[in-house]
């Protein structure tokens, strides 16, 4: 999140290496903790390079199965520990993203082309 400065009102924004050095520790803890994780990464600003003050970061992680509807997945990551900004969570099962491989929406192509995939 921004940090103001004890001796200043402007707010900092951390860079694009330390969001990236934060999503990659965040990644290695989340899925050393749940096996049924196969794959973490960030898409969007970060993984393009046109990061800027007020960015958030767009995570996508793919599962190997889960019961949940897809706008609940999320719920069962934390994100709000050790990511110093606000995050947009995407999580797929094995098999929707498999089947986004060959969609052809703008949204499908830009994951397909932006993720930097992290574990």
């Amino acid at each position: 999140m921004p940090v103001r400065s004890s001796s200043s009102h402007v707010l900092s924004w951390p860079d694009r290496d330390a969001v990236a050095a934060a999503a990659r520790a965040w990644g290695a803890r989340v899925a050393a903790a749940d096996p049924n994780v196969l794959r973490i990464g960030y898409f969007g600003s970060c993984a393009r390079g046109d990061w800027g003050v007020g960015s958030d970061l767009d995570l996508v992680i793919v599962v190997a199965r889960s019961s949940e509807p897809p706008i609940r997945r999320g719920l069962a990551f934390d994100t709000l520990s050790g990511l110093p900004v606000p995050v947009d969570l995407l999580v797929y099962t094995a098999e929707e993203w498999q089947r986004l491989q060959d969609d052809t929406s703008t949204f499908a192509h830009r994951l397909r082309d932006e993720v930097v995939w992290i574990v």
